[in-house]
């Protein structure tokens, strides 16, 4: 809606430069509103993971190599340059973790799971190169093996997403798939964000929206005290309540004072 408002606007403004309409019809064209995280993320299915992980052939060096890093992407929602900047020095193979840089150069831990492990082995024992001089952990297939590069991961990516016949597909959607597989699995938002490393739990909030068994959940809740509250009583207090609170997060997320009356 937005990108449509602006070429409404250029034209508009083209057509008055050039004398066809007598006035500038550019603020006829209203704002469109923009609601930050109003969209569901896209994420892959169990069975679109399988097919992706699939269209690497392992009996080659590089798809050894591009199936420890889309089982990295899936398993621990990695960016794609933080997955470019792993060293082999950021693996602690005897506590089970592995370290990140990520944003804002923040460095954390996070937990190794036993399948990105064996991805990552299988590629570091068969098939990196051994005349590799840099320390990344991935490295590209032709002499002088230097590191890949965040773009070079999403290719990655992208030509295993074309294999596996789901079209187009970038690595951001891993990061997305991570989450709500962490999600569907139990886990909790707060656990949910210390795993993605969100700065701001609203982002993690984001996820609830794909967890359809809780909101179905919170819907039939909400049903049964509105009927509560359209018949008076304990009930209206409690959604009134809930309203309340919610409007005064919104209010405080916004930054904007209580409407007055007129």
């Amino acid at each position: 809606m937005q990108r449509t408002a602006t070429a409404l606007r250029s034209l508009l403004g083209f057509l008055h430069l050039e004398g066809i309409t007598g006035a500038s019809l550019v603020s006829a064209v209203p704002a469109a509103a923009r609601w930050r995280l109003a969209g569901l993320p896209k994420y892959l299915t169990p069975q679109q993971i399988d097919a992706l992980l699939a269209a690497c052939d392992c009996s080659t060096p590089v798809g050894r190599r591009d199936l420890a890093i889309l089982t990295v992407l899936v398993r621990l929602g990695l960016r794609t340059g933080e997955v470019a900047g792993l060293r082999l020095d950021d693996i602690d193979w005897r506590r089970g973790e592995i370290a990140v840089s990520g944003k804002g150069n923040r460095h954390e831990r996070l937990p190794l799971p036993a399948d990105v492990g064996e991805a990552i082995v299988a590629y570091l024992t068969e098939s990196r190169p051994a005349t590799a001089e840099v320390r990344a952990v991935f490295v590209g297939p032709r002499a002088p093996h230097r590191a890949l590069t965040r773009g070079a991961v999403t290719q990655v990516v992208a030509r295993a997403a074309r294999r596996a016949g789901l079209g187009t597909i970038y690595a951001h959607r891993l990061r997305h798939t991570a989450a709500t597989a962490m999600l569907a699995a139990g886990a909790s938002l707060t656990e949910i964000g210390q795993v993605l490393r969100h700065r701001h739990a609203l982002t993690t909030a984001g996820y609830v929206k794909v967890d359809h068994d809780r909101l179905r959940a919170l819907e039939s809740r909400w049903r049964m005290e509105f009927s509560s509250w359209c018949g008076g009583g304990a009930g209206r207090r409690s959604v009134c309540g809930e309203v309340a609170g919610w409007w005064r997060a919104e209010r405080a997320r916004r930054r904007c004072r209580w409407p007055r009356e007129r």
